[in-house]
C-alpha cells in the first residue's frame, strides 16, 4: 500500500515545538529577508515566511527594494543586517532580477547568519561531509520527513533529477552521507528512464510537469517531488502523482508536501542560528 508522505503535517508539528522552544527564550530570534523586485510569487513567499516567523514567536523584518536597485544598495543592505546584533538569520529571496549576480549578493552574507546555507562556506562544508552553519532548507526537509517516515537510505540507489545549488547538489551530498549510491541527472539525461528504472529513490527537483511518469518508476520505489510548476490545471509538481502512486511506497503530494518541509526548517535553521550566536561576542 502506497503512503503519502505529509509533509503539511510533520511541518506543523515543527512548528509548534518551535513555538514552545521560542516561549523560553529570553530574546526573540530574528529573520531578516531582503525581496528585490516585485515578482508576486516572491511576495506571496516572503509574506507567509514572515508570518510563519511571528506565529512562532520571531521577529521578522522584511526589505522590500525596487527592481532597479543596483548590486552595490543590495550589498550594503546586507552588510548592515551583519553587523545587526538583533538579526539572526538573513534570507536574500530568490530569483533576483537578471542584472544582479545571485552569487555576489549571497557570498555577501555572513555564514553564521545564512539560513539557507547558500554561501560557500556553508555549501562547501556541506559538500565535504562537515557541519555548516545551516544545510538548506528544502534538501534538509527531504531528509527530515525521510527520517519522520522511518525510510532507510542505507545502500539505497538514490536518483536526484536536478543539478541546483538549492536542491539537487546539496540533496545529493545528504544522501551520499547516508550511505546511499547517488546518480546525478537533470531533465536533458539521456538515459532518465533506465536510471529512474535502477533506483529505489527518486527525488526530482528538475521544474519540468509530470517529467516522471510510470513507465520510469520501479515497484516500491520512494518518489520526492520537489517540483512546484503553475499550470493552467494548477500546481503541479515533476511527477505524474496520478501514474505514478499504484507503483510507489512512499510519495510526497504537491502541494502538501515539501513545500511545508522547507518553510519548517527555514524557521528551524533561524532558531539554530540564534543558539550558534547567543554567546557570540561581535
Amino acid at each position: 500500500m502506497t503512503v503519502i508522505l505529509d509533509g503539511r503535517k510533520l511541518a506543523d508539528k515543527i512548528i509548534e515545538d518551535l513555538k514552545a522552544a521560542a516561549l523560553k527564550l529570553i530574546k526573540k530570534p530574528k529573520l531578516a529577508v531582503i525581496f528585490v523586485g516585485n515578482n508576486p510569487a516572491s511576495q506571496i513567499y516572503v509574506e507567509s515566511k514572515s508570518k510563519k516567523a511571528q506565529y512562532i514567536g520571531f521577529d521578522s523584518v522584511i526589505i522590500n527594494l525596487p527592481e532597479n536597485s543596483t548590486e552595490d544598495n543590495i550589498l550594503e543592505h546586507i552588510y548592515m543586517l551583519n553587523e545587526d546584533k538583533d538579526v539572526n538569520a538573513i534570507l536574500v529571496q530568490l530569483p533576483l532580477p537578471p542584472h544582479i549576480n545571485k552569487q555576489k549578493i549571497l557570498e555577501a552574507i555572513e555564514p553564521f547568519k545564512d539560513v539557507d546555507g547558500f554561501t560557500s562556506y556553508n555549501f562547501g562544508r556541506l559538500s565535504l561531509g562537515y557541519k555548516p552553519y545551516a544545510i538548506p532548507c528544502t534538501p534538509k526537509g527531504i531528509i527530515k520527513l525521510l527520517d519522520f517516515y522511518n525510510i532507510d537510505t542505507d545502500g539505497k540507489n538514490a536518483l536526484v533529477i536536478g543539478r541546483s545549488n538549492i536542491v539537487g547538489k546539496p540533496v545529493s551530498s545528504l544522501l551520499q552521507q547516508r550511505n546511499a549510491t547517488v546518480i546525478n541527472a537533470n531533465s536533458h539525461t539521456k538515459n532518465l528512464k533506465d536510471l529512474a528504472l535502477m533506483s529505489d529513490i527518486i527525488v526530482s527537483a528538475a521544474g519540468k510537469p509530470n517529467l516522471i511518469t510510470k513507465e520510469f518508476v520501479k515497484h516500491n520505489a520512494v518518489i520526492i517531488d520537489v517540483g512546484i510548476n503553475r499550470t493552467s490545471g494548477g500546481l503541479k509538481g515533476d511527477i505524474d502523482f496520478e501514474s505514478v502512486y499504484p507503483s510507489a511506497s512512499y510519495i510526497t503530494p504537491v502541494p502538501g508536501g515539501i513545500g511545508p518541509m522547507t518553510v519548517a526548517m527555514l524557521m528551524e535553521n533561524t532558531l539554530d542560528l540564534y543558539n550558534i550566536q547567543k554567546d557570540y561576542i561581535y
